[in-house]
């Protein structure tokens, strides 16, 4: 049977490819129908923290939704999401300890931003209504999140519905012509005190941003003075920070947050993704108490409705494969299993295709240029991130692409994240195949 649209009932994601269908999973490995093979390269969308087919995970989410599945989070708690909650409240920064579960990293994002305008309101500042965001960025599909992000691919046809969000370069080293100098804006962050003065401080309600880039920059990790800047700029001026960490959160990047290695806590934090390990869908904000008091004191509740707002099921999943994690001390194997995979990925640095690889922990980003002396892309239309995806796909090896990172519009990327119990043999394995992708993009070029 062929899996494409219009063959099945399936309105799959894209309308114009077939798509293989996966029948088990183990590990790091994938299985489709025909009994082909796949390395897992990327978690699927940054997700299988855990791997595929953990049978203590799959069991201790059974026995919740054996107990009981569903209750309203508007009417009832539950045991799972107290316990999940209280698992998390001592891996946060600082003193963001309170958790409202949801189920996308757009649906927190969308919420987060929601709560930061609530505050701003219920403490008397109404006019404090702006967004900042970096660019390039990704935030999420839903309408505000959306609006968020920088990604004009996704927004063009949506413009007319999208909420004007101030836009700030990221910290993009690669990108930047600074040369990583000591006094750029960009790359210190100094360039938001440029922005605040430009829109003014009492009209700005939030900033956001990916801790460390995700698909859009490709993994590009800010200098380590870029955090602490941006914090001290945010407290001066009363703006909150939002640290987004969906993609690099949850241990991805070798931290249960990534901006644990900044020393800085931000204002409200987003988590999903890997916080499940892919087992439910499952996506968190997080607060401090500093945000909700007054709330609780003014209206008395977060403007943000779900129907599956910390619904048991999902939340067992999330309690699972929190305690997995630390069972299994996998965030000491992400880091050691992250120094091997940016050192496996080392030679492809003089590859012909490749402009820069970067990245932490079990995170890399290798960017494609067409030219690595000026770091000029690919044009669009020669789709160089699709052909080394569906080549890499052919090969057996699983990865996450992007595209528009250089100008909006060109740029190709690729990201590896997979996951946390991958073997320095199964990394090994992943390189051949990469490389013969690599390969074979670069023999389309002619």
């Amino acid at each position: 049977m062929t899996y494409r649209y219009p063959e099945t009932a399936v309105l799959y994601r894209k309308l114009t490819r077939t798509f293989p269908r996966i029948v088990r999973g183990q590990g790091s490995r994938l299985f489709d129908e025909t009994g082909k093979e796949y390395l897992d390269g990327s978690g699927g969308a940054y997700v299988a923290n855990l791997g595929h087919g953990v049978a203590e995970v799959v069991a201790e989410v059974a026995d919740q939704i054996q107990r009981v599945a569903y209750v309203s989070g508007l009417t009832f708690t539950n045991d799972a999401v107290e316990a999940l909650a209280a698992e998390l409240a001592p891996l946060s920064p600082g003193d963001l300890d309170k958790f409202m579960f949801l189920t996308s990293g757009s649906d927190a994002v969308e919420a987060a931003l929601k709560l930061a305008r609530q505050y701003w309101v219920e403490t008397g500042f109404p006019g404090k209504h702006k967004i900042i965001a970096l660019a390039p960025g990704y935030h999420g599909n839903t309408m505000l999140a959306l609006a968020a992000s920088a990604r004009k691919h996704y927004q063009t046809l949506f413009k007319e519905w999208l909420v004007p969000v101030v836009q700030m370069p990221a910290p993009y080293r690669y990108r930047c012509d600074c040369g990583d100098g000591a006094d750029c804006p960009r790359c210190t962050g100094r360039l938001l005190e440029e922005v605040i003065a430009r829109e003014g401080a009492d009209s700005i309600a939030v900033f956001v941003g990916e801790t460390i880039g995700g698909s859009s920059t490709g993994a590009s990790v800010p200098r380590p003075e870029y955090w602490r800047t941006i914090r001290d700029i945010c407290t001066r001026h009363r703006i909150l920070w939002l640290a987004d960490e969906v993609l690099v959160g949850s241990g991805r990047t070798g931290t249960w947050t990534a901006v644990e290695r900044y020393g800085v806590v931000p204002d409200l934090l987003t988590l999903g993704k890997g916080i499940s390990g892919g087992y439910a869908p499952l996506a968190a904000v997080v607060a401090p108490e500093r945000i909700l008091d007054p709330i609780a004191r003014g209206s008395g509740g977060v403007l943000h409705a779900q129907t599956f707002t910390h619904t048991p099921m999902v939340c067992a999943a999330g309690l699972a494969a929190v305690r997995y994690l630390k069972r299994h001390d996998l965030l000491a194997r992400c880091r050691r299993m992250g120094a091997v995979l940016h050192e496996r990925l080392g030679p492809f640095r003089d590859h012909p295709l490749v402009g820069d690889i970067r990245g932490r922990g079990l995170l890399a980003g290798i960017e494609f240029v067409a030219d690595r002396a000026t770091r000029a892309p690919f044009p669009r239309a020669a789709k160089i991130a699709e052909t080394f995806t569906d080549l890499a796909q052919d090969e057996g090896l699983v990865v996450w692409p992007n595209v528009g990172q250089a100008d909006g519009t060109n740029g190709d990327l690729v990201c590896l994240a997979p996951p946390f119990v991958v073997t320095d043999e199964e990394l090994d394995e992943m390189m051949i195949r990469f490389g013969r992708a690599l390969d074979r993009t670069l023999a389309t070029r002619g």
